[in-house]
């Protein structure tokens, strides 16, 4: 059981015994402790990172027995909840008569045609698993359709595993540095920083969010990223993989009116299964593809793309937001919960120092310490407070199954740890209210300041 130094222990105090003993077992086992780095228990306060056994709905619970509302829903794949019944019945019945073979399938024309009736402005469509996947095979595909090399990409924070962009972050270890020079950056909603990019005539691609929590286009900026790609005859390439299904079923190209020469597309497409999609102008989708005179693109060639759970999965994630509604019910919940922490926030006297930002439907939480400074130690302390009551998550993302319930509980959770992020805002610091070391950033060059010691 976690002791906080300064606070008072409780019988009732969360029990995080189980969960810890699986985690020293996972960083025994496996580079990291957990196989995506966002996931990682140095994300989380330390001793205080819950192993997961299940979910329902918007909820979870841990090796433990705690339950939590959770958000971030699966690392913002999970949209309609987990556990979502139409979503696990088109899939057993799909796997019911095999999974993999060595022909496309039936299923495969049907999940392609429902694709590119969500994303008009997409002619072709190929599937595999990985968002990394997805973006990697539309900067070859630009390279190949431009005979350039160069990568224009947007400061925005994450977009593949592989080396043109992993190149590009403090943990580049082991990749050349004439891949990472290949990959520039512009800043969002500055056109003449990206017109400075272009201007050396070397670059193949722009890969860019349309939008993201924070960042709205502005004016015409959008069009005019469309009108220099034009000009410079370089690939416009949108990452979807957080609009789709989450600014719409359509993605963020749907809601600004602005199309994509490719668009990348993963996370809340299955509801949590494993797929993801490069979609674009045929023009250029058919350098993979047998239609052509020009030398063939590898494209995407994946075993496991068009297995048959996934793409049901998909399938019936595409009918519920045809006939549901989900991102409404998203955005319902997100600006419910916005309204009631910003209001305990300030009736507490702290709106400065904590914040929850962002449209409706991906928000997060901003924490500040004394001084208005971004602070993980403050958000360790907020997420440790959270956790104690029973909310979960590194953002505050909804999904379509967070119900009115789960956000008053959030709200009156949050209210108490405010309290306590309160009095260390008064004292100056989390000294006697934080057990452990603060969270660090997923992608750091050092295991320091989080370095796990061999047992």
């Amino acid at each position: 059981m976690v002791h906080v130094p300064g606070r008072n222990p409780s019988a009732d105090r969360r029990p995080f015994t189980r969960s810890n003993e699986l985690q020293s077992r996972l960083h025994d086992l496996v580079p990291g402790g957990a196989h995506t780095y966002a996931r990682g228990a140095d994300q989380y306060p330390e001793f205080m990172a819950p192993i997961l056994v299940r979910g329902s709905g918007a909820r979870v619970w841990d090796a433990d027995g705690n339950w939590y509302v959770e958000y971030g829903m699966g690392l913002r794949s999970v949209t309609l909840g987990h556990g979502f019944r139409p979503v696990l019945e088109a899939v057993t019945e799909a796997i019911a008569d095999g999974v993999s073979f060595s022909r496309p399938t039936e299923l495969e024309v049907l999940a392609a045609q429902d694709f590119l009736t969500l994303v008009p402005g997409a002619d072709m469509v190929k599937f595999a698993k990985n968002g990394s996947d997805a973006t990697t095979a539309a900067v070859r595909l630009a390279r190949a359709a431009t005979g350039r090399t160069v990568i224009a990409m947007c400061d925005q924070p994450f977009f593949s595993v592989d080396d043109w962009f992993i190149g590009t972050t403090p943990m580049d270890s082991g990749i050349p540095r004439d891949v990472a020079a290949g990959t520039m950056k512009f800043r969002y909603n500055d056109l003449p920083s990206l017109a400075a990019v272009l201007d050396t005539g070397a670059v193949a691609a722009v890969v860019m969010e349309a939008a993201t929590a924070l960042a709205e286009p502005e004016p015409g900026f959008l069009e005019g990223v469309r009108d220099l790609c034009d000009r410079y005859g370089t690939l416009l390439v949108f990452d979807e993989m957080i609009t789709g299904f989450r600014w719409s079923a359509g993605g963020a190209q749907a809601v600004y009116g602005v199309r994509p020469d490719l668009s990348c597309w993963g996370k809340a497409m299955g509801n949590g299964f494993p797929i993801s999609a490069l979609a674009g102008k045929r023009e250029f989708m058919e350098l993979g593809g047998l239609r052509t005179d020009h030398d063939r693109v590898f494209l995407l060639s994946t075993t496991h793309g068009p297995e048959s759970g996934s793409l049901a999965a998909f399938r019936a994630v595409v009918d519920e937001y045809r006939t549901g509604d989900p991102v409404a019910r998203m955005e319902h919940a997100g600006q419910l919960l916005a309204d009631g922490v910003n209001a305990v926030a300030a009736e507490l006297g702290i709106a400065d120092y904590l914040q929850v930002l962002g449209r409706p439907s991906c928000l997060i939480f901003v924490t500040r310490d004394p001084e208005g400074k971004p602070s993980q130690e403050f958000r360790t302390l907020f997420l440790q407070e959270l956790l104690e009551r029973g909310v979960l998550g590194q953002s505050f993302v909804t999904s379509a199954a967070h119900t009115d319930t789960d956000i008053a509980h959030t709200v009156s959770a949050c209210r108490e740890a405010a309290a306590v992020y309160r009095k260390a805002i008064e004292q100056g610091g989390v000294d006697g209210l934080l057990e452990g070391r603060p969270v660090a950033p997923a992608l750091r060059r050092h295991a320091a300041p989080r370095r796990i010691d061999p047992t």
